[in-house]
């Protein structure tokens, strides 16, 4: 029976990219710090979110994906499969 879940796993291909993008930024970023920038660029997401996106509990959606990347100021396909 097919699964939509990644082969490690987790929910999403991209939480830990965003998780590491996260904590390069400086000065460091939180999670809930993360959350609200999004949500002065329209995207409703909660700290709570943010973590379950990390750590693969949570799927993403193509919206929340594109808000991530352009906050980022990377591709989709970065966030999906890192830089190749």
């Amino acid at each position: 029976m097919f699964k939509n879940k990644h082969e490690d796993g987790t929910y999403n291909r991209c939480g830990k990219r965003i998780a590491a993008m996260r904590k390069q930024i400086s000065p460091k970023m939180s999670q809930r710090g993360l959350a609200e920038e999004l949500q002065r660029r329209g995207l409703d997401l909660d700290k709570n979110a943010i973590q379950r996106i990390e750590s693969g509990e949570r799927f993403i959606t193509d919206i929340e994906l594109a808000a991530f990347a352009k906050f980022f100021g990377v591709t989709a396909d970065e966030l999906l499969f890192g830089a190749e």
